[in-house]
């Protein structure tokens, strides 16, 4: 297994984590298989966004002896009431929900507190009005979360949370098709099939300003339905043909911001076909022909990260070098956090010999030799 940073948190995660999806099975026995499953194959991080009260008291029981082993993000706003799941904005149910949870869980800090699912930006402002965002922030004071986050389905209102500078790790739905979709305060909107019937044109410019935005902070992104609840792994909406898991993993992962993709896994098998993505070969995990091929889609001049362009005659990492240059604002303003990144590649873009070899290997026809002009003008070798 592989780790990456979670953005600025200092928490070093799976790039392959787990979703709770399966813990509630086989009368929520499966909860501690699939833990037993996690450890053995170096899984540190997991999702909990159910409320179930039998579903939390399973992971507590499954956590006992190995708390240390994993980093548990779960849900704050997520409550049981009534004998079923509610998303609340109202002050005392949720500290009332959170005091339940950690009594379930058995511990004494969740190592992300996730506001959950917010997806309308009167939504937002009603997390802060009604005070929820101030009772994380004096959660994390008494260190019984260390770090707050945020779920959402909508760029705009997760870019506008994100732009406050209180949250610190975004839970998004990442993959090839729901990346086409607008921003929309109605997540059914972005797996409708009716917006996927006519022609479409490469990524969504707001989901792409959040990634980047995400990236220039140094807040990490977790994936939500990186295989679209399973339907990118049959026939997908787009091009009515099966993408693989590895695939999926991949793309999400090559996302400015990602740091782990949270796997829902029904059973220890499906866990473990998607821990695999960590020693798959490359070939396997090469998304670019599949949506290169998509017959309804323009991919043209967007740069999707899949490095087909390599290997350079000057050995540049050409896909490292344009992320970078995406994330600098069209050269007006350089993070310095970017600046340094780009310092530290081994080859800058000023060594292009401008030879196009790379160009013709680019499923996607995007100008490479004007990126390395760009980003050689921008950072200055």
């Amino acid at each position: 297994m592989k780790y990456r940073p979670l953005g600025n948190t200092g928490l070093q995660v799976s790039e392959v984590g787990m979703g709770c999806e399966g813990f509630s099975e086989d009368n929520y026995a499966m909860a501690k298989e699939l833990f037993d499953a996690a450890e053995e194959l170096g899984i540190n991080y997991f999702d909990l966004y159910a409320s179930d009260p039998e579903v939390r008291a399973a992971v507590g029981e499954a956590l006992k002896g190995r708390r240390d082993k994993f980093l548990i993000q779960s849900h704050i706003c997520s409550v049981w009431k009534d004998g079923q799941y509610l998303r609340t904005r109202k002050l005392d149910e949720v500290k009332a929900g959170f005091e339940e949870m950690m009594s379930l869980l058995q511990t004494d800090y969740l190592d992300v507190g996730m506001l959950h699912y917010c997806d309308a930006e009167r939504d937002w402002d009603t997390i802060v009005a009604n005070g929820i965002l101030d009772y994380a922030k004096e959660l994390k004071a008494q260190g019984r979360i260390r770090h707050i986050g945020l779920s959402s389905h909508n760029p705009l209102v997760a870019l506008k949370a994100v732009e406050t500078g209180d949250i610190e790790v975004l839970m998004f739905s990442v993959n090839p098709c729901y990346d086409l979709q607008p921003a929309d305060e109605d997540v059914e909107e972005i797996w409708a099939d009716r917006n996927y019937e006519g022609q479409l044109t490469n990524m969504d410019p707001d989901r792409q300003r959040l990634y980047e935005e995400c990236q220039k902070r140094g807040v990490g992104i977790t994936v939500m339905k990186a295989f679209a609840g399973g339907e990118l792994l049959t026939e997908n909406k787009i091009a009515g043909v099966s993408l693989t898991v590895n695939q999926c993993i991949a793309y999400a992962l090559s996302r400015p911001a990602v740091a782990t993709i949270l796997a829902g896994a029904h059973s220890v098998d499906q866990l473990r076909q998607s821990a695999a993505y960590s020693d798959a070969p490359a070939e396997e995990k090469d998304y670019a022909a599949a949506l290169a091929s998509f017959p309804r889609v323009s991919w043209v001049g967007q740069c999707m990260y899949c490095s087909h362009c390599e290997p350079c005659v000057a050995r540049i990492d050409i896909a490292s070098v344009t992320k970078f240059l995406n994330l600098t604002d069209d050269g007006k303003n350089i993070p310095e956090t970017v600046r340094e990144h780009y310092k530290v590649l081994d080859h800058h873009a000023g060594e292009c010999i401008q030879c196009g070899a790379c160009e013709t290997r680019c499923p996607f026809g995007v100008a490479i030799r004007d990126n390395m002009r760009r980003a050689e003008e921008v950072f200055g070798y």
